[in-house]
């Protein structure tokens, strides 16, 4: 069983409910994190999506740093390519700052969704090749080891310890292993795609002053619930919202449960829709232990990213209070 267990909130809107509620419900949910025993509390970085709040990781990480004491918190992660990393460097130096030995800065190799927020942010998909030289500037910012601008320094970040990770995309568990940093990778619906990466990770890891050994974060949708039945219901409004986005182009908003299982789909998205619903960790108490002592298994795992949306957040805090029981979080 993995022991580690943290959660990555993505800001998700929810029908009905207006993003600036979806960034409140963030912050709520971080401080029943805390209470419940989990490690850390990240959120993410979207551009122009409908379905999602967070477009400013940073900022929303202060908001949850604020509204808790103890839980770690970072990102899940700051799409490096989109930024520059002086710039990245700074805000995790005022947030390291603010709040001393809590922050996690998790960085991502994605840019803009589409052409249009390419644009709009400066940056073309040839941006994310870069992703192994801008980590090296940006860790070089906040050791103090960067000589290309030897009369600039990122304060307050300079001299700091801000712990990095790497999220795994395409060729993100190498780049990971030649840094000498954490990995984080998912989903847990491949698994066979998760194990190569993990076991690509471990074979290439060079050890480096900011870890010695490999360390290993497994994401994925987790769904607890009192019956099967249950815990499928929560999976199905991002169900519904991936084959929406995959048959019309948007990302919206979570509908019920109810309203999306009484719609009528076309043979494709029903296809979609399906498909989506596959592979998740979900389940009972028992259930769920079993398969995430599994996981633990085969991946050899150091910790657990949760990552699970639904648009029932009643539903969702208990079943993040189930996990919290199955894992022993305190």
């Amino acid at each position: 069983m993995i022991t580690r267990i943290s959660i990555l909130d993505r800001s998700r809107t929810r029908e009905g409910h207006p993003a600036p509620e979806a960034l409140r419900d963030t912050v709520e949910l971080a401080r029943a994190a805390e209470e419940l025993g989990y490690h850390r509390f990240w959120v993410s970085e979207h551009h122009s999506v409908p379905g999602v709040a967070g477009s400013a990781p940073t900022v929303l990480a202060a908001a949850v740093a604020a509204a808790t004491r103890r839980i770690r918190v970072g990102t899940g992660g700051v799409m490096l390519p989109n930024h520059q990393p002086l710039v990245v460097a700074e805000q995790f130096g005022v947030l390291e700052a603010l709040f001393p030995g809590r922050i996690d800065m998790g960085l991502g190799r994605s840019v803009g969704f589409t052409g249009g927020i390419r644009r709009a942010l400066g940056r073309d998909t040839g941006d994310a090749d870069r992703f192994e030289e801008q980590l090296t500037e940006l860790l070089g910012w906040i050791d103090g080891t960067q000589r290309a601008h030897p009369e600039v320094h990122a304060r307050p970040a300079e001299g700091l310890r801000v712990p990095a990770y790497v999220l795994a995309t395409g060729e993100g568990a190498g780049i990971a292993a030649r840094a000498g940093l954490p990995l984080v990778v998912g989903d847990l619906r491949s698994r066979a795609r998760l194990a190569e990466a993990v076991g690509r990770y471990r074979t290439e890891f060079r050890p480096s002053a900011r870890r010695s050994t490999p360390y290993v974060v497994v994401s994925g949708t987790v769904a607890v619930a009192a019956t099967e039945e249950e815990a499928r219901r929560i999976l199905v409004p991002e169900a519904w919202a991936l084959a929406h986005s995959r048959t019309r182009g948007v990302f919206p908003p979570l509908r019920p449960a109810a309203e999306i299982e009484a719609l009528e789909m076309t043979p494709k998205e029903r296809e979609l829709y399906e498909g989506a619903l596959t592979g998740h960790v979900a389940g009972t108490e028992e259930q769920v232990a079993a398969e995430l002592a599994r996981i633990a298994e085969s991946t050899g795992a150091d910790e657990l990213l949760v990552t699970t949306s639904t648009y029932d957040r009643t539903a969702l805090l208990d079943g993040l209070t189930r996990l919290a029981r199955i894992a022993g979080l305190s």
